[in-house]
């Protein structure tokens, strides 16, 4: 039965959250998951709330499923440290035809969407499948969540500043910003969660990800996903009245707004020791045109809160989408099929499986299969010595 993953996910869980993980043979114990440095109590007992909720296994009493990919957030974002990736990826389906990509329709004739979980409570009525008509398929891996306060307090603008759609210094790179519309206040946003940059905010990634990959409904999306199945079948598969994430009423904060709190103040992964080959590869990586994308660095706004006041931001992404030839060919929100939104390469040397989909081992193998924008980059790599690539590795695997 398909609830033995709810007990898997809970061993899952605690495995992962009680061994040090050891990712390109360095040990990462203790090195991430921690929060901001010089974060108030306030704050700090904000984040350990939310760690809590980050960390905890649903079950069908608290409203998980019907349609669900894991039974935690924990489950999907553990590798480090509770905020990392994780090895569980996500389904993502729809129809490519005459008239370019569009998503599978929902019963009631809605857009529907392009998420199709991989569990479901004991009815199996209520798993989602695949309908004949689908011709793309892709497999999307979690992205890490370490920092995402700071990637949050970047200013719309300067974000758009890095943008070039047209090309216009004609170096083959056309970043352009997703402006998507936030679902929390309804304004359009220069987006950058997700693979597709598909949110702009945390409480807006934290609320689809709620409902999408655990089912779980809640203020912002207050009703089911579940493509291909009537309501009719929902109401039996999940009783549990919409929307299923209330708040608390000891503290009047939800889960969503627990989710938020702990990812808002999450500290980026530390960068390893420095040394004369990772000073050699940053220089490489710059001279070969990588750093065009992964820019190295941002500066948040202004804020009232010294921790994201003018802080940098060495995310090493542009947060802008590309044709790099790595895209999944699902179109989402402002994203087209064939973009993708430039990975964050903080965190690197923690990551055993890269690009969207897992399917590059090492960073060798993941710079070669970049076309398109990259395509200049590529080629520039393919001319490196060994010793410039292996100083190009050490740089890349010290973030």
């Amino acid at each position: 039965m398909r609830w033995a993953h709810v007990a898997l996910s809970a061993c899952v869980v605690m495995l992962l959250s009680s061994i040090a993980w050891t990712v390109h043979g360095q040990s990462a114990a203790g090195e991430a998951g921690q929060p901001l440095p010089g974060i108030t109590p306030a704050d700090f007992e904000r984040f350990r709330v939310g760690l809590d909720d980050f960390a905890e296994v649903e079950t069908a009493e608290d409203g998980l499923g019907p349609a669900f990919n894991g039974a935690s957030c924990a489950v999907c974002h553990s590798v480090p440290a509770i905020g990392g990736f994780g090895l569980v990826s996500e389904v993502r389906a729809g129809i490519r035809d005459a008239s370019g990509f569009r998503p599978v329709r929902a019963i009631d004739g809605s857009d529907g969407d392009t998420l199709f979980q991989l569990f479901s409570t004991p009815n199996h009525t209520c798993q989602p499948t695949l309908p004949l008509e689908v011709n793309v398929v892709a497999r999307r891996i979690p992205i890490p969540v370490f920092g995402a306060g700071l990637v949050e307090a970047i200013p719309d603008d300067a974000i758009e500043a890095q943008a070039d759609p047209g090309d216009r210094d004609r170096d083959g790179i056309s970043g352009r910003a997703a402006l998507v519309r936030d679902l929390v206040t309804g304004q359009i946003r220069v987006g950058r969660f997700g693979w597709k940059a598909q949110h702009a905010t945390l409480k807006a990634f934290s609320a689809d990800a709620y409902r999408g990959e655990m089912g779980i409904t809640n203020e912002i999306l207050p009703t089911e996903l579940a493509v291909g199945i009537a309501d009719d079948k929902l109401r039996v598969c999940d009783p549990i009245p919409d929307p299923e994430d209330v708040p608390d009423p000891r503290t009047g904060l939800s889960a969503l707004d627990n989710f938020e709190a702990f990812m808002k103040f999450l500290a980026p992964p530390p960068r390893d020791v420095s040394s004369g080959a990772v000073m050699e590869g940053e220089r490489v990586f710059a001279a070969i045109g990588c750093a065009t994308c992964h820019t190295p660095q941002f500066v948040t706004g202004p804020s009232a809160n010294p921790l994201f006041d003018r802080r940098p931001v060495r995310l090493f992404s542009d947060l802008l989408l590309h044709d790099v030839g790595t895209g999944d060919g699902i179109g989402q929100e402002a994203a087209q099929p064939n973009e993708i939104r430039t990975p964050a390469l903080w965190g690197l040397r923690f990551r055993g499986i890269l690009l969207h989909d897992g399917s590059a081992a090492t960073v060798d193998d993941a710079i070669a299969r970049h076309a398109g924008e990259a395509e200049a980059a590529r080629v520039r790599h393919e001319r490196l010595s060994e010793t410039q690539r292996a100083a190009l590795r050490a740089f890349l695997l010290s973030l």
